[in-house]
């Protein structure tokens, strides 16, 4: 099944949220469990106050803590003990009197009572009685503390029925099963048997000293209605997280799609233009990602395509222009000789042999040059002496150089001479570049040969006189059937692929033809190529 790029960006894009937020209320679950874990194991100890005192009280009057029972009864003692506090303190809570009303100020006071005299006797006759003022109202007392937060029962129902009633959340209160006595010691007294469960302990101090301790096991699960309450609300939100996080990496995908898919359905456009053969197709560079640097080598690959293709078709035309020439010319001597126009004479002959033999050395050419393309150029490297090669090539043109009035100079031989090369190649270079300067250099000039070494290299360096070579037509010398249409032109014969092949051919070998403006005003080539290995 075949995706596309805004679908694969949806997936991940959605599970990426999905993974985060099912990890932030796992994370969140578990911290408001241990905080409201915390927050309801303190308030139980709160409850346990009056349990505390209780028992400082009793410890108090008996002086240790003998007056826990024995045995098994122990584990339940502490829930009797609850149980039983609750019991006095709901008494208590029914007991309290209702404050008396304070007397009427318009009543008069009431007659001295018998047992009053004797008092009164006491009192010097003297002294006249003190007037008696009403005894001030007493104070009404002060309202009963509130009685401390009862214990729930074992089990609670929060299922009421009113409107002010809490929601049932089905939760089993069991504080009075998780609370344990231990003596200032850490040793177990009387409740629950302590086990794996960590305890939140609170002192129990009698005249400043601890004698004990209370401890409230923490439960796996909080017992709080709230905390429940809240993660009941947390899952029934988690529907609501989903559906977010699935309209939100949708959106995501939507836009990531969009900024993506469109570069690359250009790219996609331009290459399918490149397949049908229309190199001249071309993709903005505007962005500054890889997509943008793919569309740059996108654009570098169909220009090389383009001037491969343009070189291609300039191979094509020139190569059928050049195998036009000689076999036009054999044609019209061949249809000459057949009309009865000319006899088959010598000269007639030798012209059309001068071009059979024109026709196949440009065959020969070509057929090096496409080998040369495929890597399939026939060279056999070996050491050799370079200079002495060049020097006795140049001495056998001499007798062709001075007949068409031109001098040869030979330089000296340069310190290093060993090569690495074909012999038999490096004469078809030879020939090639002498026959070049021979072609078009003018008469009453010269053509010097010379070579120095460096560390890597021999450079052989042919100079020759003017006429010289154009600075845009050096670059594309050893292009194939590039020919100057200056003095150097084609009235001098050459099909141009003489330099192209030199260049091939040194390349086979390791070496590199170079052209540059002679110090003698014509043409200069340099043919490198790299030593050979001592004990070669």
């Amino acid at each position: 099944m075949k995706l596309s790029i805004g679908h694969r960006l949806f997936l991940s894009v959605l599970l990426a949220i999905l993974a985060v937020a099912a990890s932030a209320v796992y994370l969140l679950r578990q911290n408001v469990l241990a905080g409201f874990g915390e927050y309801a194991v303190g308030i139980e100890l709160d409850r346990l106050d009056e349990l505390s005192g209780a028992l400082a009280a009793r410890y108090r009057s008996a002086g240790d803590w003998q007056f826990l029972p024995s045995g098994d009864e122990r584990r339940g003692w502490i829930a009797t003990e609850l149980a039983r506090l609750q019991e006095e303190r709901q008494r208590r809570a029914l007991a309290v009197p209702a404050p008396p009303s304070p007397p009427s100020p318009e009543s008069p006071p009431s007659p001295p009572s018998p047992d009053d005299r004797p008092a009164r006797a006491l009192v010097p006759a003297a002294a006249p009685p003190a007037p008696v003022t009403p005894p001030a109202p007493p104070a009404p007392p002060a309202p009963p503390a509130p009685p401390a937060m009862p214990l729930p029962p074992p089990r609670i129902d929060t299922a009421g029925t009113g409107p002010e009633a809490p929601r049932a959340i089905g939760v089993t209160y069991d504080l009075h099963q998780r609370v344990t006595l231990l003596d200032a010691n850490g040793r177990y007294l009387a409740g629950r048997l302590p086990g794996t469960l960590p305890l939140a302990r609170r002192t129990i101090e009698v005249e400043g000293r601890t004698v004990g301790y209370l401890g409230v096991a923490r439960g796996h699960r909080p017992s709080d209605a709230m905390s429940l309450a809240f993660l009941e609300q947390l899952r029934s939100s988690l529907w609501l997280i989903v559906a977010m996080a699935v309209a939100l990496s949708a959106l995501a995908a939507v836009l990531l799609a969009r900024h993506f898919r469109q570069p690359i359905g250009r790219l996609a456009e331009g290459a399918g233009a490149l397949a049908g053969g229309r190199y001249e197709v071309r993709l903005p560079e505007s962005r500054s990602d890889e997509l943008g640097d793919l569309a740059r080598h996108f654009n570098a690959l169909a220009l090389q395509l383009e001037s491969a293709e343009s070189a291609r078709r300039q191979w094509v035309a020139d190569t059928s222009h050049e195998l036009r020439t000689p076999l036009a010319v054999l044609r019209a001597q061949l249809e000459a000789l057949q009309d009865g126009v000319r006899s088959a004479t010598p000269e007639t002959i030798g012209a059309m042999l001068r071009q059979v033999l024109a026709l196949n050395k440009l065959i020969d050419e070509l057929y090096a040059l496409a080998r040369a393309d495929v890597g399939a150029l026939d060279c056999k490297p070996a050491p050799l002496d370079l200079w002495q090669l060049a020097a006795t090539h140049a001495q056998a043109f001499g007798a062709r150089l001075q007949a068409a009035g031109l001098e040869l100079e030979l330089g000296s031989a340069p310190p290093v001479q060993r090569v690495v090369g074909d012999a038999d190649r490096l004469h078809q270079v030879l020939d090639n570049l002498f026959e070049n300067s021979l072609r078009y250099t003018s008469a009453g000039g010269r053509i010097f040969l010379h070579a120095h070494a460096d560390a890597k290299q021999v450079h052989l360096v042919i100079d020759d006189s003017a006429p010289g070579v154009p600075g845009d037509a050096l670059a594309r010398l050893g292009e194939r059937f590039y020919r100057v249409d200056a003095s150097r032109s084609r009235a001098h014969g050459g099909a141009g692929l003489g330099l192209a092949l030199c260049g091939r051919i040194l390349e086979a070998q390791g070496g590199t033809l170079a052209f540059a403006h002679s110090p003698l005003g014509g043409l200069r080539v340099t043919v490198s190529l790299p030593l050979a290995r001592e004990g070669m």
